[in-house]
């Protein structure tokens, strides 16, 4: 008994037959619109005109369910009234194309039967009582007629009131488990929402990487800058003063980086995406002779030929190889190779092995941060120790496929 009335007693139940009286109001318009072909065929038979306008009715109907907005405002209104989860349609994505139309079509429909069914059963539940003060009570409907007299109009209010929330009840549940149904994102939706949310994420591990490359690299040469600049500051003012601008040229480009990736991810408009490349490698290394590295360059081939993304992954590879040298170094020379050979580029940097503790803490994440860069550009990666007492990062890429 108690599951029978619990649907009476939800605040959702009246809600969703506010729901339904709103798709009634906004079927009227319609169907003054259906019935003027109706009009001009009186000498045709009653019901041939009557489903005519009928069958116009529920095509305009559908007609209006088509545009985009009709959809957007439906979920809103079933998400506050109704109180379903139905996600928001995906931006520019239209679904199946019919089941806007055809929720409209029975929200208007289910509207009607509400108000016309339940307003006919209140009326009853209302007046029949007062029928039997006066001693009877005249009921007809499509031609049946019938007196009800004594505590058979008191039963028979009784009843229409309660046939009245239970068609309240039936609306309200019908369109609660429509609304998500013929409102909520198709299949194909889905699927898109699916394909955006892995590209979202692959672009926020993208960031993450370019952000611990850049961060990382700076905090590391700023904190070597930083000790050098103390060490020699009375014995060396110029060299102290060198050291603070180059921590403050990191920091700057660490800066920019750090506004743009913050900008991605709070998904607003960031400034032009920082565009650094093996053209800004001897800038880099000019930081890090500032630091008090010894950094020993060779070239082969002309970098020129690498553009686009595999520059710009390259310039990321070589600082996340230099800041690692940096860390956990023995202190010597570092020696970085950038070649261009034929279809591949080749970028190396070596540096002696500490025998104990570098003294900077590690995340676990560079090397393979870096792996799966260069796992994405189609390329080779090594990493580890190279002869007795030398660390070796190796990268190989395939210019043409990663351009």
């Amino acid at each position: 008994m108690i599951k029978v009335i619990r649907p009476l007693l939800r605040g959702s139940t009246y809600t969703g037959v506010l729901f339904a009286l709103v798709g009634a109001v906004a079927g009227l318009p319609l169907a003054l619109v259906a019935l003027v072909p109706a009009a001009g065929m009186s000498a045709k038979p009653y019901a041939l005109s009557a489903a005519l306008s009928l069958a116009l009715w529920v095509v305009l109907i559908a007609l209006v369910g088509l545009a985009g907005a009709t959809r957007r405002v439906l979920v809103r209104a079933a998400r506050r009234l109704l109180r379903v989860a139905v996600a928001d349609p995906a931006a520019g994505a239209s679904g199946e194309r019919w089941r806007t139309p055809l929720f409209f079509v029975l929200h208007v429909l289910l509207g009607w039967v509400l108000l016309f069914g339940g307003s006919t059963l209140l009326v009853m539940g209302v007046a029949l009582p007062g029928g039997y003060a006066d001693g009877e009570a005249r009921v007809s409907l499509f031609g049946w007629s019938t007196d009800l007299t004594g505590g058979w109009s008191w039963a028979t209010a009784i009843l229409c009131l309660l046939l009245a929330a239970v068609l309240f009840a039936a609306v309200s549940a019908a369109l609660r488990w429509l609304a998500p149904r013929l409102l909520g994102p198709s299949s194909a939706e889905r699927l898109a929402m699916a394909a955006e949310r892995e590209r979202a994420l692959a672009e926020r591990n993208r960031l993450a990487h370019e952000l611990h490359d850049s961060i990382g690299h700076t905090l590391t040469a700023a904190t070597i800058q930083a000790a050098v600049a103390g060490e020699v500051l009375s014995a060396d003012p110029v060299a102290a003063r060198a050291a603070m601008r180059s921590i403050e040229e990191s920091t700057r480009a660490a800066l920019e980086d750090l506004d743009y990736v913050l900008g991605v991810l709070r998904a607003e408009q960031a400034g032009t995406a920082p565009t650094r490349t093996l053209a800004d490698l001897p800038e880099l290394l000019d930081r890090l002779r500032h630091a008090g590295a010894v950094v020993v360059p060779e070239t082969v081939g002309d970098p020129a030929r690498v553009h686009g993304t595999l520059s710009r992954a390259a310039y990321r590879i070589v600082q996340e190889g230099l800041t690692n040298a940096l860390r956990h170094g023995a202190g010597g020379p570092i020696r970085l190779r950038v070649a261009v050979a034929g279809e591949w580029l080749e970028l190396s940097v070596r540096n002696g092995i500490k025998s104990g503790p570098s003294g900077f803490p590690t995340s676990g994440h560079g090397l393979p941060g870096l792996a799966e860069r260069v796992r994405l550009l189609h390329g080779e990666f090594e990493a580890g120790r190279h002869g007795t007492d030398e660390w070796r990062l190796a990268v190989r890429l395939p210019i043409r496929l990663a351009a």
